[in-house]
């Protein structure tokens, strides 16, 4: 047979090549996506759009990338987090910050920044921000980190910057009013 004629390790990169090629689809096949289109929650012009992706890891723990482009935006650092519920008219609907669980606390400033939801501050330059990050606080798929439970969730943008509260409960300090908010909806499971 042929196969014979291949060398034992060129025989052994292509059997573990072929593993990886079959996790990186099976990934594949995991991989759940969310958007949101994101709208100012007052009079001004901020726009833009948050773009949810969840795959599993190495260690089977579910990894959440996400993308936030916006415009409109003062310059300089705002708070970002998922609110517990997916309404945005009016931004105060989204309620407080996604953190379910028997001991969860949804009040901005009482168990910032250890809410599931909370996430790190995006930065406004000449109208126009970016935040590529991730966690592992959330998930898109169903379970008990789930951000798509009964009443959804929502993305919101503060006007001031999130602290993390070094000082525990402050009024603000999570970053203060709404700015803007996007309803998160399922693209594909």
């Amino acid at each position: 047979m042929e196969l014979k004629a291949i060398s034992g390790g060129v025989w052994s990169a292509l059997v573990v090549g072929g593993l990886c090629l079959g996790m990186s689809v099976a990934q594949a096949d995991n991989e759940v996506k969310a958007v949101a289109d994101i709208v100012s929650c007052s009079e001004a012009r901020i726009s833009g759009k948050a773009v949810l992706e969840e795959e599993p890891s190495q260690e089977g723990v579910k990894v959440v990338e996400i993308e936030i482009n916006v415009k409109g935006l003062p310059d300089g650092k705002h708070a970002v987090h998922i609110h517990e519920t997916g309404a945005c008219r009016p931004c105060k609907a989204a309620k407080g910050h996604f953190d379910p669980g028997p001991n969860g606390n949804t009040n901005p400033d009482g168990n910032h920044p250890f809410h599931l939801g909370d996430l790190i501050n995006i930065e406004s330059k000449d109208g126009t921000a970016k935040l590529e990050t991730e966690t592992t606080r959330i998930t898109l798929s169903p379970g008990p980190l789930s951000i798509f439970d009964r009443d959804g969730s929502a993305v919101i943008i503060h006007v001031d910057p999130d602290t993390y509260c070094p000082e525990g409960v402050k009024k603000g300090c999570a970053g203060g009013a709404r700015a803007a908010c996007g309803v998160i909806r399922l693209t594909s499971h």
